[in-house]
């Protein structure tokens, strides 16, 4: 595994997902140029893209491909299992994405989001087989796959597929120990089959970058960004640490943190487990997103993904923005409104942790609105 660890010396990643864009809705090139630039300049080699990322295989040709040498950087790149049909089988969406990113190959290439509801899909087109053959014919590097479910899963699809090189999982330090995410398990799963990592979320979507003053006393000087990607770049067996930036000020507080990168320290790591425990103190509604609340809900109201935008409300300074995130959910049609609520109670019934759902939706939309 030595040789996948020489493709990416500096372990910062820059994940291509969450690139600055317009009005409508469109990546703006020159803004992203701007950010591989200085992310390049400074040595920083590793991109990680994605079939369905929007405009973002398409951005990396236009910024990257073709204005950088192909020996100067290393990119990653996936298989969406929602694009994938009898139509669409693997070999022309891995054609797709080839044209996407003007390449000859890609450095490393993974099953994107593996989980129990789409594992199926994968095996129903050959994916496994297919990412093998891509390697005999010199067409990826490396194989690998992105997870999202327990670790049990992990642990029989490590099992299984020991052709996977690598394994990329959401890890960050709230999530270590998180009953939903179980950070923590998957980690020890995958350093168990002595798999390289790649780690995607460290700052769990910007949560943790974003946190109350008051919350982030223990971290002193240090930013509270700092502090997280530096958990997580700091665990042994650590390939990369993905950082989805999407302003210019990002790119250069993040390369500054990995330039050199610092473990923390025991004085660090005990504040870290201050800062966590205050926002569980915070994050009171101990939904863990099982869904089963959704499909009876009348009003369609999407209870755990309100739920995750109410407990964030709670913790984060830029209250402004997990409003605007609701309200574009309920414009986009993704949920029926908080105040919708008919108080039928079909999803307390059903709810495995018990929880007081209609008082906590009535709650919401006085805090999110």
């Amino acid at each position: 595994m030595d040789d996948l660890f020489q493709l990416n010396k500096k372990k910062l990643g820059f994940g291509l997902m969450r690139l600055p864009k317009d009005g409508s809705g469109r990546i703006i090139e020159s803004e992203t140029a701007k950010m591989i630039d200085c992310f390049m300049e400074q040595d920083f080699t590793y991109f990680d893209t994605a079939y369905a990322y929007p405009g973002s295989e398409e951005v990396f040709k236009s910024v990257i491909s073709t204005r950088y040498p192909r020996e100067s950087y290393t990119i990653a790149s996936k298989m969406s299992s929602g694009a994938l049909s009898d139509d669409f089988p693997p070999e022309k969406m891995f054609e797709e994405q080839l044209r996407r990113t003007g390449l000859d190959y890609l450095d490393f290439y993974l099953l994107h989001s593996i989980q129990s509801e789409n594992l199926k899909k994968f095996e129903k087109y050959d994916a496994w087989a297919f990412g093998q053959k891509l390697k005999r014919d010199g067409k990826i590097r490396h194989l690998g796959f992105s997870f999202h479910d327990t670790p049990e899963m992990l642990d029989r699809i490590l099992s299984e597929h020991p052709e996977a090189e690598f394994v990329q999982l959401q890890i960050n330090y709230l999530d270590w120990t998180s009953p939903n995410v179980q950070s923590g398990g998957i980690y020890e799963v995958a350093r168990k089959h002595n798999k390289p990592i790649i780690i995607m979320e460290p700052v769990k979507g910007g949560l943790l970058s974003n946190l109350q003053s008051e919350l982030t006393k223990p971290f002193g000087s240090a930013t509270p960004a700092s502090m997280a990607l530096r958990f997580a770049a700091g665990l042994d067996g650590i390939l990369a640490v993905l950082s989805g930036m999407s302003t210019i000020e990002q790119v250069e507080e993040n390369t500054k943190i990995f330039s050199p990168l610092e473990k923390l320290s025991d004085e660090e790591i005990k504040a870290i487990e201050s800062v966590k425990a205050g926002i569980e103190k915070l994050q009171v509604i101990q939904c863990t997103s099982c869904r089963y609340c959704t499909p009876g809900c009348p009003e369609k109201i999407a209870i755990p993904d309100v739920f995750k935008l109410l407990n964030e409300e709670a913790v984060i300074s830029d209250k402004e923005n997990v409003r605007e995130r609701y309200d574009t959910m309920i414009r986009t049609g993704k949920s029926g409104r908080a105040s919708s609520c008919i108080k039928c109670g079909k999803c307390e019934k059903i709810c495995p942790q018990k929880l007081p759902i209609r008082e906590l939706l009535s709650t919401a939309e006085s805090r999110l609105v």
